[in-house]
C-alpha cells in the first residue's frame, strides 16, 4: 500500500498533467487527496517541492517502463523501436481526453520557468535519446540501416516525432495522427 505522502504525489501528477502545473493550486491537491494544510506542509514545503516530487515520481516510472522495460531490454533493435510506440499509443489511447506527454507538457510550461524543473526534465529527456541512439547505432552495425545515419541526430529527430505527434493529437483529439506519425517513423526506420 503506497504511503500518503506517495498518494498525495500520484494524485497530484494525475491534476497537474489535466491541468498543467501553474493552474493547479494547493487547494486542488488538498481537495483532492481529503487533507488539511497541515498535512499538505508536513510533507511538502511548497507547491514547487511537490512540482518537483512529482516530475521525480514521473522520470523514475518511465525509466523502468520506457528505458529500463523496453529500450534497455533483451529485445532486438526493431522490437525494441516498435515496442516504444506501442508504448507511447497505448497510453494515449487509453486516455479520453487527450492530455498529451505528462513530461513534454512539464517541459514546454515549466522548461522556461524553473530551472530545477527543466535540468530534471532535460535529464530524462536525454537519457531517452541516448537509448534511442544506442539502439540505432545497433542497426547500423546489424546493416539494418544505412552507416551514414548520425545516431544522436536521429534519435533526437524521433523523440521529436513522438513528441510533436502528441501534439498535434492533443489540438485535435484524434488518436489517428499519432498514429500516422508512427507509421511514418516506422518506414523511415524500417520497423515493419
Amino acid at each position: 500500500m503506497p504511503s500518503k505522502k506517495q498518494e498525495i504525489i500520484r494524485i497530484a501528477r494525475e491534476i497537474i498533467h489535466a491541468k498543467g502545473y501553474q493552474a493547479t493550486s494547493v487547494s486542488d491537491i488538498m481537495a483532492s487527496t481529503n487533507i488539511g494544510k497541515g498535512q499538505f506542509y508536513y510533507y511538502f514545503q511548497s507547491k514547487h517541492a511537490l512540482g518537483l516530487a512529482v516530475v521525480e515520481d514521473l522520470v523514475k516510472d518511465w525509466e523502468g517502463q520506457l528505458l529500463d522495460g523496453i529500450l534497455n531490454s533483451s529485445d532486438d533493435s526493431v522490437t525494441k523501436l516498435n515496442h516504444m510506440l506501442q508504448w507511447a499509443e497505448t497510453s494515449h489511447a487509453e486516455m479520453e481526453i487527450k492530455y498529451g506527454c505528462a513530461m513534454g507538457n512539464l517541459a514546454i510550461e515549466m522548461s522556461a520557468q524553473d530551472e530545477e524543473f527543466r535540468v530534471k526534465i532535460e535529464e530524462f529527456f536525454k537519457h531517452w535519446v541516448d537509448s534511442v541512439a544506442a539502439i540505432l547505432t545497433e542497426m547500423i552495425e546489424n546493416h539494418q540501416l544505412d552507416e551514414s545515419i548520425n545516431p544522436k541526430k536521429n534519435a533526437e529527430s524521433m523523440v521529436a516525432m513522438i513528441e510533436g505527434g502528441i501534439l498535434l493529437m492533443v489540438s485535435q483529439q484524434n488518436i489517428q495522427i499519432l498514429q500516422d506519425v508512427f507509421e511514418v517513423i516506422k518506414q523511415q526506420y524500417h520497423l515493419n
